[in-house]
This record gives structure tokens, sequence and C-alpha cells, in this order.
């Protein structure tokens, strides 16, 4: 069974830094196809955040460009997310998943956790 358990969020004030990041068990980080985060703000929907593909493709989010970094450790089946100059919109829960199979079929979540951003 999969399960993705995400750490590294808290408080912090505006500009400061946080790095998250995603423990992934019961498959090797080898078998998905694509790992990303995403994050919902309150009354907001889920957006994505950033992603990075098996062949190490990213793709960010407009928002986050040249302040947020994804990136894995293979060896320790880890995603993290740095993320640097954060604002008070950064706020929000923040979710790691990976998807695998045809089409991305199989899709996993984490539970979340909160960053919250100090004006």
């Amino acid at each position: 069974q999969v399960q993705l358990v995400e750490s590294g969020g808290g408080l912090v004030q505006a500009g400061g830094s946080l790095r998250l990041s995603c423990a992934i068990s019961g498959r090797s980080i080898l078998s998905f196809n694509v790992m990303g985060w995403y994050r919902q703000a309150p009354e907001k929907q889920r957006e994505l955040v950033a992603t990075i593909t098996s062949g190490g493709t990213t793709n960010y989010a407009d928002s986050v460009k040249g302040r947020f970094t994804i990136s894995r450790d293979n060896a320790k089946n880890m995603v993290y997310l740095q993320m640097n100059s954060l604002k008070p919109e950064d706020t929000a829960v923040y979710y790691c998943n990976t998807k695998r199979g045809p089409w991305n079929y199989y899709d996993y979540w984490g539970q979340g956790t909160q960053v919250t951003v100090s004006s």
C-alpha cells in the first residue's frame, strides 16, 4: 500500500524559507510517472505548485517560479519542495502527490502539512 507522509510545514515570516519533505513508502519512487506538490488555501480550490517527472522534468505554477524548487532523492524515496522568499499568499495546506500507471490512473495523496506565512 502506497503511503505519502509530508513534513516540514510551519509558521514563517514573509521572506523566509521552508523545506517540505514527502516520504513515500510501499513502492519505489522509480515506479511513479510524476511526483508533485499541490496546495489548498482556505475557501480556495486545490492548485498545482510543482511537479517532477520520472525523467526529471520539472514544472511550476507561475506564482512560485523562481522561488520554489522541487527535487527528489531516489535512494531515500523522498520528494522535496524548497520554498524561498515566502509570501503571505503562499499560506495553505501543502499536499504531496504521486501518480503511476497508464494515463496516471493511480493517484496517491498525503495528508498535508500546513504552511503559514505571516506578514
